[in-house]
């Protein structure tokens, strides 16, 4: 059946009261109603929810949609259910009788939307409840977190392409702030996307003022942010690396005069949550927070949001920031950053997996097909571990995961050893793709041109006039880019050493190159001309 864009714009008067829709939400929309997959970028307060609400309400069925924030989920539940469209949930805030009864009202078709985690939708007997209720659509939000280039989050995430095939693969929708190419490609694979349209829109953000400054010391880093609050009005959001870091920082704020609270994962839930609904209640104007503090934060009023470190990579930062001005109104972004800060994220990244662990799991796996719990029990690894280490064998075709969760071993596997290699490859490749854009965030910061230009060309959007709302374009150091360079905008090229890559972008003589195995490069593209260093692909 055919949706012409108009319904969608009837529906979205109609039963949200949207009298306009952005070109990008219909695009997304149109694809859904058609029955195709999308994986849609826009910025924090761009309308990602509703372009799988509007679809639910003409298409049959209920929509599933997979969020992984309790609080996130309650505030699109709320707003659902005031505008007369029943949505419930099913979650380990629920109580059984609650569950049970949620279930019910989508069976009947009182209910509309179902809300779940994808620990819950993990159980079987769960999935195959959901399973049967034939849903018409399946929207993950957040859907970054699903990404091996993305920060770790929680290991259910990385099986919600099985859960979706679980469910018999309607129609499904990836929702995200940010994705660079490489995120936006995983996502896509690891949700199972079938030739999904991609819309990514709205990532320059005129309204807020993009600044950075090196600082020198500590103590200069200090009277920069008090600098900050002095100009700025509440309530904002300050980023630091760790937990103590957010502990330390909010103390001396408050002992200064400033009212601030802490917020990281190491703290109780019930702590967590009192926190993020004082500052959602404007009960506490200053937030220092780790990225902890983000998803959920659906606050239209924060004039700044500050990092006092820098940050993994342009994705977080792009997110982070994003959370200030989503009323429009002008809004300041700040990093103040340290040559020591690199170093700080270069010990995050962690080291890499054990390659007896790896031969182990998969030694495990060709005794027979096995649980998770099962499989735990028999290496020894435990929870947190153990997801990971079936997810890099995946990525290389140890693994198979069954429609119940089972792990077994795929025909023409490769064998324990030479799998633990292999995932202990991919997992060196990662490496080198998060090193290269904790590299690309320093050109960020330490850059005197215009900052939104490599910003959004990292995440392949040429701009090819300085944004006008960044410190460089304000002090007059902005140029105008070259609208084209040697290569073609997204061509592929090819690097003796550094193999196939994509061109993302140029600036002034560089030009930036994300490479399959090495990750992001910027070159010079002087040398690339006289050297020769690349040669374009053909289709």
């Amino acid at each position: 059946m055919l949706f012409p864009s108009w319904r969608a714009r009837r529906a979205a008067r109609a039963n949200f009261g949207w009298q306009k829709l952005r070109p990008a939400q219909v695009q997304a929309m149109r694809a859904l109603l058609k029955g195709r997959d999308a994986l849609v970028v826009l910025p924090t307060g761009g309308g990602k929810s509703a372009i799988y609400q509007v679809p639910a309400t003409l298409l049959k069925g209920p929509t599933v949609v997979i969020s992984p924030l309790l609080a996130l989920q309650q505030d699109q539940i709320a707003n659902l259910n005031n505008k007369g469209l029943r949505a419930v949930r099913i979650s380990s805030a629920e109580t059984p009788a609650k569950q049970a009864a949620a279930l019910n009202e989508l069976r009947s078709g009182t209910a509309k939307f179902l809300f779940i985690t994808p620990e819950q939708l993990s159980s079987p007997e769960r999935l195959a409840e959901v399973r049967a209720l034939k849903p018409a659509l399946v929207a993950v939000d957040e859907a970054h977190c699903i990404s091996s280039w993305g920060y770790d989050f929680r290991p259910d995430y990385l099986a919600i392409g099985h859960l979706v095939k679980g469910l018999g693969h309607p129609p499904t929708v990836a929702l995200t702030a940010t994705a660079s190419p490489p995120v936006r490609e995983d996502i896509a694979q690891r949700l199972g996307l079938r030739k999904p349209l991609v819309v990514v829109s709205g990532l320059d953000r005129p309204n807020l003022f993009v600044e950075a400054s090196h600082c020198p010391s500590e103590d200069h880093r200090w009277r920069r942010l008090l600098g900050l609050l002095k100009e700025a009005d509440p309530p904002g959001i300050v980023y630091v690396p760790t937990r103590r870091a957010a502990e330390e920082l909010a103390e001396r704020l408050t002992d200064a005069g400033y009212e601030a609270a802490f917020y990281h994962g190491g703290m109780a839930a019930g702590v967590r949550k009192r926190r993020h609904e004082d500052f959602l209640a404007d009960r506490v104007s200053i937030m220092v927070a780790t990225s902890a503090f983000g998803m959920g934060i659906d606050k239209p009023n924060i004039r700044w949001v500050a990092h006092v470190a820098l940050p993994d990579s342009p994705d977080s930062y792009l997110q982070e920031i994003g959370r200030a001005g989503r009323d429009g109104l002008p809004s300041r972004a700040l990093l103040l950053y340290r040559g020591e800060d690199i170093a700080l994220q270069r010990f995050f990244s962690g080291g890499a997996p054990d390659l007896a662990e790896l031969r182990k799991v998969a030694s495990e796996l060709h005794r027979g097909p096995q649980t998770k719990t099962a499989l735990g029990k028999a290496t020894g690894l435990g929870p947190r571990k153990l997801p990971t280490l079936i997810s890099l064998l995946e990525q290389v075709g140890a693994v198979a995961v069954g429609p119940k969760g089972e792990l077994s071993v795929p025909h023409f596997a490769p064998m324990p050893d030479q799998a633990a290699r292999e995932a202990l490859a991919e997992h060196e490749r990662h490496q080198a793709g998060q090193r290269s854009r904790t590299d690309m965030m320093r050109r960020f910061a330490e850059s005197r041109g215009c900052r939104m230009q490599p910003l959004l060309g990292y995440f392949g959007e040429q701009l090819s006039r300085p944004c006008g709302h960044c410190d460089s374009c304000h002090g007059g150091t902005s140029e105008i880019l070259p609208d084209s360079g040697p290569f073609p905008l997204h061509s592929t090229v090819r690097h003796p050493e550094w193999g196939t890559g994509t061109v993302l972008g140029y600036e002034k003589d560089r030009m930036t190159v994300l490479f399959e195995d090495v990750g992001y490069r910027t070159l010079s593209v002087s040398v690339v001309q006289t050297q020769n260093l690349l040669v374009l692909e053909r289709a």
